[in-house]
């Protein structure tokens, strides 16, 4: 009798393990079927197709044995042919067999989709860099090309959408339907892409993020504001309110003012940004050439309905390994999505007769502070800027001295004990600022 009280009881348990995985597995599958909830903010103008878009799309893998595996996912029609989209796959287990480091746990884990910007394609190296701290990375080109073996090379897909050209991502729009449209192909392209991601057994479709340099980052802000299954973005230089100031006002005024309306509603991320629910985290630099500093702030005011950050450095450099380096794109991630200590969020700072002040709301303990401001009256984005240092109260109130003039644009930077940075929203006080 006992020994058959002993098989009954293993049985029990080999029964109750069974049990709870097979449960996880549905949970996890049928959380991989979710659906994109559209917010009701979302323009009705907008051209996607959201339920085929939550569907993982077919896909051929073309190599699953390297450290960085390659594939090519169905894309959207362009011109009336189907396209296919090349992109590169990595996650810890086979970075880390690569190694030899011996392979890493099964997962489930976080994915996280990566988002090129202009000239750029997808990069190795930049999945290499997420697998590694633990993520499940995919990285795809959005100019119907793949990358060659020699570096800096493109190799066209016979089966490709549309390049990314300036035509491709502004004239097209004064031509009949959609198909053929930059804009409408990338953000369909990185949507397609989460799906995926989603659907693969090894991630935890729960928990995934975005992430885009330039004008991956512009793309970041609209897949953030349509898709919200995703948990956490963070748009690299990239922003809305293109027309209203960018390094892009002579296309708008090429393709006229009627076009650039019809652009600006379909396209551009502030007539979306009003939508997104997704905790987003924006980055760039004071003098950034491409999306300056007031587009980019009326930005990132244009979201009232999920958690926001900033993070502002002077003159911070613009490109692909510019926009992937700093390590504060993984701590916000790090924190949406694995729950580990978020960044300092700072509040609106004011300038009154008690000076320059505002305030750290929530995230881990601050060190240093300082205040960053500028009374430059030339073109916005060639400003010189000064910083002077700023006094972190115990109740997290930041002070510091008043400029020496009335400043144009002025913003408060913190820093944690590891060197990572936080930044106020900018102020622009200045009226041509704010048109």
């Amino acid at each position: 009798v006992p020994k058959l009280l002993r098989s009954s009881r293993l049985f029990l348990g080999a029964f109750f393990v069974l049990v709870c995985w097979s449960a996880a597995a549905l949970a996890a599958a049928e959380a991989a079927r979710e659906q994109i909830t559209p917010a009701p903010e979302l323009p009705a103008s907008m051209p996607w197709n959201i339920d085929a878009l939550s569907a993982a799309p077919d896909v051929e893998w073309l190599d699953t044995t390297g450290p960085v595996r390659s594939l090519l996912y169905a894309g959207e029609p362009f011109n009336g042919h189907a396209t296919r989209v090349f992109a590169y796959y990595a996650t810890p287990a086979s970075v880390q067999a690569d190694q030899n480091a011996g392979a890493a746990a099964a997962g489930p884990w976080p994915g996280i989709v990566l988002v090129h910007g202009g000239g750029g394609t997808a990069f190795a190296n930049w999945v290499t860099r997420w697998a590694s701290r633990g993520y499940a990375a995919l990285a795809m080109d959005l100019a119907g090309s793949r990358p060659d073996l020699e570096a800096g090379k493109r190799v066209r897909l016979p089966d490709g959408g549309p390049g990314q050209g300036h035509a491709d991502k502004f004239d097209t729009i004064a031509t009949p339907g959609v198909d053929d449209d930059w804009p409408y192909h990338a953000v369909a392209n990185c949507i397609r892409a989460h799906s995926l991601v989603r659907s693969f057994p090894e991630v935890d479709p729960a928990r995934t993020a975005i992430t885009g340099i330039s004008w991956g980052g512009y793309t970041t802000c609209l897949v953030a504001s349509i898709d919200n299954r995703f948990r956490a973005a963070v748009p690299v230089y990239g922003c809305g309110h293109l027309s209203d100031n960018s390094c892009w006002l002579e296309d708008f005024k090429r393709i006229g003012t009627e076009q650039s309306a019809r652009w600006t509603r379909l396209y551009d991320p502030a007539s979306y940004l009003p939508a997104c629910r997704v905790p987003i985290f924006f980055i760039n630099g004071t003098n950034d050439f491409a999306y300056p500093l007031d587009s980019f702030m009326k930005s990132y005011a244009d979201v009232t309905q999920a958690a926001k950050n900033v993070r502002i450095q002077v003159n911070m450099p613009h490109g692909h390994e510019a926009g992937w380096t700093p390590t504060e794109i993984a701590a916000f991630i790090d924190a949406e999505l694995l729950g580990t200590p978020g960044l300092p969020v700072v509040d609106r700072p004011v300038i009154d007769d008690r000076g320059p002040r505002c305030r750290v709301t929530s995230g881990g303990p601050v060190t240093t502070a300082t205040l960053v401001f500028t009374a430059d009256p030339g073109p916005i984005n060639s400003l010189t800027w000064q910083t002077v240092s700023a006094t972190v109260a115990a109740d997290g109130t930041v002070t510091a001295p008043p400029p020496p003039a009335d400043p144009r644009i002025f913003f408060f930077t913190v820093t944690t004990p590891t060197g990572q940075q936080a930044s106020s929203p900018a102020v622009l006080t200045a009226s041509k600022d704010n048109l």
